[in-house]
């Protein structure tokens, strides 16, 4: 950042000059409480991530939710777990509730790479330490809180909590764990995205007026069950009993002796987050049920603004003065549109987290953020990305949302696209045009991935049809940054059929547009293309014959992975029991690090130093005929 800092006088914090106050930020020590002339705390948020005060980061956003019901709101930001603790002491205890949120990336996936190697850095801690956070902090932090104060009610909440919220497979382990409520002795589990939920139950517990000790949460949380929340109740207290139109899963140790329970289990579980109206779940979990309430509809658009025009600095906490979090550095001069995915890819937790369900932003909120960004001292008129979770969703819907309400696919492009969803991009052309209209901006980006089968499909409407073209060329022509990212993910369509991915056929087609424009144009762009080995269902056979396929295309990869199992996925479930959930159809898995680095190889056709492993591979596997259409008939030693 090159942003000018200042000393606060009597402390040993730094501010940006002639921008903010420190008190701009939410608190994140007792001088800071005090400089804010509080005596006492409502709500105390501990952090798994840096405190960088931007939409994109989730403590921020529930912290200044939290400010906006009037409640005073501190955050503790990566605390020491070792030693003395005195992290966890230093702001006392809060007047309602400490919640938790181990950080923006499940904490495992950010530390580890699919073959359990510690990752170059952690991209969410200051210069990318990797010593600033446990593994699982959730579970590390509840604990730690629950010894030092017992009596306080911990609400967990966040990526982690979220995707372990009933039993699940821990790849790192190797093994089932319960759900992540028993693990770590948390009072309450927030699931998905955390305004409605959190807000609701801030605005229940500040009504008791009073100091609320976990014995008060309890009683409140039978009286007021709390949608989009997991509790863990014995029987006798669940609310209304067991219902006949619950959902009452395998429970944990029926999972642990059939691994068929569990992957039985997983459709229950998927099914019920992307419905527009859920049923309750219940799992039983030694002796006692985890009671999973049904979720919250989704956000207004409205309520989705209000969200994102709370009163960010859009900065790092100055205690990071001269520290450099590369996560921020990507983000700062990007804007999200939109929230939720329908892509249902089988591999992805999004749909799991944010829902299936799009929510827009409207343009005024969008503008509004561009505006600030443009203001910031280092921008240089570039916006890196106008996207969200699949960067070309933004408004699509259902023609007739009777029948979305009633719907409980996963996906709402696969097998193939819905009849009844409108994949018009007009509005998101819109929003393109209005903020390149902006003076300060120079060229907006597109840097989330792109669903390229939605500009493919034919919906029957010419209209529609000529406005996703024009879509096309203006995001080709526009908005590509020298490499458009795209993520066929594999060539083998009976290996796409279980990532819940479109043919490649429609690559090829995608392919054969993009480098048309890019001649009529005069330009000299690339295509990177993200592929993944390893996943169920995928051979090295398979890996060979994508490797032939991309180097027919011109292709030398290098946007590529190793699938990683992580909790509530359709792929992970498949991967530990050999089971896929919707069939119970038997699915082979790569498991061994022997057979996941022999898929994988294949990649890296083109390096000198892989070609006498891929070679050998190639003929163990009888498939000589693929060393010549790889290497060429004269290099086959």
């Amino acid at each position: 950042m090159s942003i000018r800092m200042k000393r606060i006088p009597g402390t040993k914090l730094y501010q940006p000059m002639n921008e903010h106050r420190l008190t701009d930020w939410l608190p994140t020590t007792k001088k800071e409480v005090e400089l804010r002339g509080w005596d006492e705390l409502d709500v105390i948020l501990f952090s798994g991530d840096a405190y960088v005060d931007h939409p994109s980061f989730g403590v921020a956003v529930i912290g200044r939710l939290l400010e906006a019901e009037g409640l005073r709101v501190a955050i503790v930001p990566q605390p020491d777990w070792h030693g003395d603790l005195r992290d966890f002491k230093r702001l006392g205890r809060p007047r309602l509730f400490f919640g938790i949120s181990p950080g923006c990336m499940d904490s495992m996936v950010n530390k580890y790479t699919a073959n359990k190697r510690l990752r170059s850095e952690d991209a969410y801690s200051p210069d990318g330490r990797h010593d600033m956070r446990p593994e699982y902090p959730t579970i590390v932090y509840t604990r730690i809180l629950k010894q030092l104060y017992p009596d306080v009610p911990v609400v967990i909440g966040g990526i982690e909590a979220s995707l372990r919220r009933l039993t699940h497979y821990d790849y790192w382990h190797d093994r089932l764990e319960p759900t992540i409520l028993y693990s770590s002795g948390a009072d309450l589990l927030v699931y998905g995205m955390g305004e409605k939920p959190v807000t609701s139950l801030a605005r229940l517990l500040a009504e008791q007026g009073r100091e609320v000790d976990t014995k008060l949460f309890r009683n409140l949380m039978l009286r007021f069950p709390q949608r989009q929340t997991v509790v863990l109740l014995e029987k006798r207290e669940i609310p209304q009993g067991i219902k006949n139109d619950d959902i009452v899963l395998h429970s944990h140790s029926q999972c642990l002796a059939d691994k068929r329970c569990q992957a039985e289990n997983f459709r229950h579980i998927e099914e019920e987050s992307n419905k527009y109206e859920a049923q309750r779940i219940l799992q039983e979990v030694d002796g006692k049920y985890a009671v999973v309430y049904p979720p919250y509809q989704p956000l207004t658009q409205d309520e989705l603004d209000y969200s994102f025009d709370l009163p960010y600095t859009r900065l790092p906490h100055p205690k990071y003065k001269n520290k450099r979090i590369p996560a921020y550095d990507m983000i700062k001069f990007s804007v999200c549109l939109h929230r939720g995915c329908f892509g249902g890819c089988a591999f992805c937790t999004i749909s799991a987290h944010q829902g299936k369900f799009i929510v827009n932003r409207s343009k005024e909120s969008i503008l509004k953020e561009v505006k600030a960004i443009v203001k910031m001292p280092d921008f240089k008129g570039y916006l890196s990305d106008l996207g969200g979770p699949s960067a070309n969703m933004y408004s699509m819907q259902g023609k007739n949302l009777e029948i979305c309400h009633k719907c409980k696919r996963p996906s709402c492009i696969y097998p193939q696209i819905c009849k009844n969803l409108n994949t018009d991009h007009s509005r998101l052309l819109d929003i393109y045009h209005a903020v390149d209209a902006l003076p300060e901006i120079k060229k907006s980006f597109i840097g989330s991935g792109v669903r390229y089968d939605l500009l493919l499909h034919d919906s029957g409407d010419d209209r529609v049809n000529k406005v996703n073209a024009k879509y096309m060329r203006e995001l080709i022509v526009k908005h590509v940054s020298g490499r458009l990212k795209v993520a066929p993910e594999h060539t083998s369509d009976r290996v796409l059929y279980l990532m819940r991915k479109p043919s490649f056929k429609l690559f090829y087609d995608f392919k054969r547009i993009f480098d048309k424009i890019n001649r009529e144009e005069y330009l000299n762009q690339q295509l990177i293309p993200y592929f993944i080995s390893s996943h169920p269902g995928c051979t090295a056979e398979d890996m060979a014959e994508l490797a032939v396929l991309t180097k027919n295309l011109d292709f030398k990869l290098e946007q590529v992975q190793d699938f990683t199992p992580t909790p509530m996925t359709v792929s992970t479930e498949a991967w530990y029991s050999g089971l896929h959930p919707y069939t119970l159809e038997p699915v082979f898995s790569a498991k061994t690090s022997k057979d996941k680095l022999a898929q994988r190889q294949f990649f890296f056709w083109y390096k000198p130093e892989e070609r006498r492993k891929i070679m050998g591979e190639l003929r163990r596997m009888g498939r000589s005929d693929l060393i010549d259409r790889l290497f060429g008939r004269n290099n086959r030693n």
